[in-house]
């Protein structure tokens, strides 16, 4: 199976045996991986159509296969022992939801913190139908002043497409309806759920 090259700037983790576990996963599902991440120590990767929990279980496949560090949100009452080493080395970032500060603004300054990130969300906000899509990761994007990388999820080619990055305007309405037009003619695995 061929699967893309990343930058040597790219946040890696480590192993080769989780790389080989997502590559078995992978071919044993009969999915495949096109594009290329761009060559940037830190962005925002835009996960859709997000409709089942099997998108979860190809994402982690692929970022196993990749060897790729991908972090991700979570409201900061998930991180209590016992889980709380288990999330944060998978990639979780607790976020205090109750903050005056605002979940837009916590992951910017995670952006700014730290020298590699790569930030993994899924723009439905839920796996349930849903009209609108969340800006807040066109926000965070714009804000931090980093790229967004379109990841679709093709059920009907079985393909994971990493989709060409771009910066985020500062006119947020238009740039999601921009941004969606990424995922046209994508099948999700609940279509009836988009």
């Amino acid at each position: 199976m061929s699967i893309p090259n990343l930058s040597p700037c790219i946040p890696r983790a480590r192993g080769g045996f989780s790389k080989w576990i997502g590559l078995v996963v992978l071919k044993s599902l009969g999915w495949k991986v096109a594009g290329e991440l761009p060559e940037n120590k830190k962005f925002v990767m835009a996960i859709a159509p997000h409709t089942s929990n099997w998108d979860f279980v190809i994402c982690v496949a692929v970022m196993l296969a990749l060897n790729l560090r991908v972090q991700f949100m979570g409201k900061d009452s998930l991180f209590i022992w016992p889980i709380k080493g288990i999330l944060i080395r998978l990639g979780g970032i607790a976020i205090h939801r109750g903050s005056k500060q605002g979940v837009v603004a916590q992951m910017v300054q995670q952006f700014e913190q730290q020298e590699q990130l790569v930030l993994a969300i899924a723009p439905e906000g839920t796996r349930s139908k849903t009209i609108e899509w969340k800006k807040g990761f066109l926000l965070i994007a714009s804000q931090a002043k980093v790229p967004v990388v379109p990841v679709s999820l093709d059920y009907r080619k079985k393909e994971v497409t990493l989709l060409p990055s771009s910066y985020i305007g500062d006119d947020i309405d238009e740039e999601l309806a921009r941004f969606k037009l990424n995922f046209t003619g994508v099948c999700a695995k609940k279509p009836q759920a988009v």
